[in-house]
């Protein structure tokens, strides 16, 4: 019996109630098949989800913690992006 690849995978589910997918944690399968059979069987016991995405980790890339500052710091530069300079109209309250 030849022995399988396991990679690791991250689980995103979606619940009855919400409108986005939330990380709920990792488990180790050989392919997308048996990782999202797996995803339901340990993280939707209770029926709680309506949607599952399962992602290889290894195709995950993110933004590192440390360079926070410097990764987001571009976006301070457009202040014309938040409604501060915009008055709202006597009729609109609830913009």
């Amino acid at each position: 019996m030849s022995e399988q690849v396991s990679q690791l995978w991250e689980v995103f589910v979606r619940p009855r109630r919400g409108l986005a997918h939330s990380h709920v944690g990792s488990l180790h399968a050989p392919d997308a098949a048996l990782a999202l059979r797996n995803a339901r069987d340990l993280y939707t016991r209770r029926q709680e989800g309506v949607s599952i995405w399962v992602v290889p980790a290894s195709q995950i890339t993110a933004s590192s913690p440390d360079e926070k500052d410097a990764f987001f710091d571009p976006a301070a530069d457009k202040v014309y992006r938040h409604p501060t300079f915009y008055e709202v109209p006597d009729g609109a309250a609830h913009l």
